[in-house]
Parts: C-alpha cells; structure tokens; sequence
C-alpha cells in the first residue's frame, strides 16, 4: 500500500520534522508514506495567483487515476474510525494507493478541490498547513491500528 502527500513548502520546524518521520516510521509497518513538496508561493503574490500556481503545481504530481483526498477547512468531519473504514475502502478502490492533497497558507484552488474524491476537514480550527501533515500522518496510522485491531492510545 502506498499514500502520496502533495504539499507546498518545505517544512523547516525541528519539531514538526522529527514529529512527521516518527509516523512516517511507524506508518512503514503497514505502508509506504511519500510527502512530495511543491513550490510554494510567497506572500507578496495575490492570494489568487498563489492559488492557482499552487493548484497546479499539486495536480502535476496526481494522476488521473488516483484517489484524491483534499484537507479542506470546508469539507466534511469524520470520526478516527470513520476515516480508518474511508482509508482501506479508498486504498482498495485505487489499486493500494491513495493520494492527498494538503493546500497552503491559503488552501486550494477550486480545481484541485474540484478533482477531489474526499474533502476531509480536522475541525474548524485553523493550523498551519505545516501542522496538517503531521496531525494527518498521525490519523493515518491511527487508522491503520484501528483497522488492524491494534491497541493505540485513545
């Protein structure tokens, strides 16, 4: 099993990188995590140029053929076990592979939303789309535990 993250932006927070390759190592046991980085655009660009550039830039790196989750502030909220059921129907569906898009400073442009298969929200909080990473690798192998039977903290 393979999940692609696209994202824009490189993470430079000590603790959010040595957060995401801790899950990126527990989430080995189950399957292949790929976070592929694509430019992101800078503040001085109009909030809606950046959003197309960006969009674009995401969708270079999915395929027609792929599962598509979006982490949209907009989309709907699940329950860890609503999302683990979600995860290995979508995984199955997509030949073993699943793909997600997290937006950057100012989310996604409506074509990447557009393209989505799943919009998925954490909750009406803001975070950083550094954050959302992290907080998402930790639902994923959440979700494979819960999936498996395994025990994992609640």
């Amino acid at each position: 099993m393979k999940i692609r993250i696209v994202a824009p932006g490189k993470i430079r927070e000590r603790f959010l990188t040595d957060g995401i390759d801790e899950y990126k190592k527990r989430l080995s046991k189950y399957c292949t995590v790929e976070i592929v980085e694509v430019g992101d655009c800078p503040d001085t660009i109009p909030a809606d140029q950046a959003l197309k550039t960006e969009g674009e830039r995401i969708l270079s790196k999915i395929s027609g053929s792929d599962i598509l989750w979006v982490m949209d502030l907009h989309g709907k909220e699940f329950t860890s076990e609503e999302l683990s059921s979600m995860m290995i129907e979508d995984l199955e569906r997509g030949g073993s592979s699943l793909s997600i898009a997290i937006g950057g400073s100012n989310g996604l442009s409506p074509e990447v939303i557009a393209r989505a298969d799943r919009r998925i929200c954490f909750g009406q909080i803001t975070m950083t789309h550094q954050m959302t990473r992290l907080l998402l690798l930790e639902q994923l192998y959440r979700g494979f535990k819960i999936y498996k039977g395994e025990k994992y903290h609640k």
